[in-house]
């Protein structure tokens, strides 16, 4: 037999049930309005058991007391030599009813979600007062310890989220997914512009740039490559005979394994050059290194120095240069375009200025790849067609050909396209070239380094000395 008096029950069912009932209908009242994220675990190590990939795309709106009413707890916004961090922390109070009867019966079929009786440790919880994701750092389930022998609310004690790289948030709640937009590592790259255009060039006969006829450079083969340099050095070629041009070329370097400095790859021909008799001399200077030997070889009916027409605009890589045929029994001109990082054509230099050409020749330079329309979905994976690559759409502007991408796996390549997912899965069908990659991350909320910068060169004028001395 108990001990317990017997004519009093210690809490019946239906005094359990009108304090849960009251405990609903304050939440009710008194509450704020959230939503609640629970977390998707799609792999986990099995040894640390830790989580690689998470995944919250399910959201339920749902009453919740915040506790902590004078405002939130923690040490605030922290600044360390790593940055500003936030460690607001706050406590929500929510009916153990309204989470088993309303939460529970969604999750308990779900293969990826551990623990579905209750809240788990992990999940999140957006508070739209704040408009602040939280994460739940400890559920406890017996405070008010056992009122009337039952137990009726849980207490969340949450911090700020700490954003990982590898959780999506995608709730399909704009609300909610925006909050996160400026939280993990963001990848800025530069699609290709719109206004991207093809570069053109125009080149005269060599023979038609002198009066007293004579022959050009056609090609000029490098005999030694030297080594040790540490600056590209000078090219220089003998004067042409009076009445002639004197040609111009250019030594483009490459660096070997283990080697101190860098040596001659090749010679490249600027202009041609004409009027010469005999082969000039090439001569290879510089502040540092040696060894460098190259020969000119004379060629008739080569092609004079380019002239670009048009510069372009828009190329990620320099464009092909393709040079119309030379007539039977001469030699094809050869050359390579520059292009400098706004992504325009900047030279255009000869590896052999051909052998026989009586007309002018059509030069033809390729266009820039990736002039593209189409708008990439917040949210939605894109990928890269060459690489591979894989990664969640942050944010996307299309009058600048701006894109800033989340949750990145792999590396991007400048030149490759990236594409949408398409309207089938919720994505887009945008499809537009990498110009170029950013991958500082610009878009930390509390990284301040422009704005300091900028403040800074309002105090300290450096443009026209050296406040601090000169040495």
């Amino acid at each position: 037999m108990s001990p317990l008096n017997p004519y009093f029950l210690q809490g019946s069912a239906s005094e359990q049930r009108l304090v849960q009932n009251l405990i609903n209908e304050q939440l009710r009242m008194y509450g704020q309005d959230v939503v609640y994220l629970p977390r998707k675990i799609f792999n986990k190590k099995t040894i640390l058991k830790e989580i690689t990939v998470s995944k919250f795309n399910d959201a339920f709106r749902l009453e919740a007391y915040l506790i902590n009413y004078e405002g939130f707890g923690g040490q605030g916004d922290i600044l360390s030599k790593f940055g500003v961090k936030t460690t607001d922390e706050v406590s929500f109070a929510i009916s153990k009813e309204r989470y088993e009867d309303f939460i529970t019966p969604f999750l308990s079929s779900d293969p990826n979600i551990e623990l579905s009786t209750r809240p788990e440790e992990g999940d999140l919880i957006y508070l739209p007062l704040d408009n602040t994701i939280f994460e739940i750092k400890y559920v406890e389930g017996k405070k008010p310890f056992y009122q009337l022998n039952n137990l009726y609310i849980y207490e969340l004690r949450c911090e700020v989220m700490d954003y990982e790289m590898d959780e999506d948030i995608n709730t399909s709640l704009e609300e909610v997914d925006k909050s996160v937009q400026d939280f993990g590592y963001i990848q800025t790259i530069q699609m290709t512009s719109a206004s991207a255009r093809t570069a053109t060039a125009s080149v005269s006969l060599a023979s038609d740039l002198s009066v007293i006829g004579g022959s050009s450079i056609g090609r000029i083969d490098l005999v030694n490559d030297g080594t040790g340099y540490l600056t590209v050095p000078v090219v220089s070629i003998s004067r042409a005979p009076t009445g002639g041009s004197t040609a111009t070329a250019v030594a483009i370097m490459t660096h070997r394994s283990g080697q101190m400095g860098s040596s001659i790859d090749r010679i490249l021909i600027i202009s041609p050059g004409m009027g010469y008799t005999t082969a000039p001399t090439v001569t290879i200077k510089g502040n540092s290194g040696s060894g460098g030997i190259a020969t000119a070889v004379l060629q008739s009916g080569s092609i004079g120095p380019f002239t670009i027409t048009d510069s372009g605009f828009g190329y990620s890589s320099s464009p092909v240069v393709s040079i119309s045929t030379a007539p039977s029994g001469g030699v094809s001109a050869t050359a390579e375009a520059y292009i400098n990082s706004s992504g325009i054509v900047t030279s255009i230099r000869y590896i052999n200025a051909g052998v026989g050409y009586t007309q002018i020749p059509t030069i033809t330079l390729s266009s820039p790849s990736g002039i593209s329309t189409g708008s990439y979905a917040f949210n939605e994976i894109v990928r890269g067609v060459s690489t591979g690559t894989t990664a969640h759409v942050n944010d996307w502007n299309y009058d600048t050909r701006v894109l800033k991408l989340k949750i990145v796996n792999g590396s991007f390549t400048p030149g490759e396209t990236i594409v949408g997912m398409g309207t089938t899965n919720g994505g887009s069908t945008a499809s537009y070239v990498i110009y170029s990659i950013d991958k500082q991350d610009e878009t930390d909320t509390y990284a301040e380094n422009i704005s300091i910068e900028d403040e800074a060169d309002e105090i300290i004028d450096f443009s026209q000395d050296n406040p601090f001395g000169d040495y």
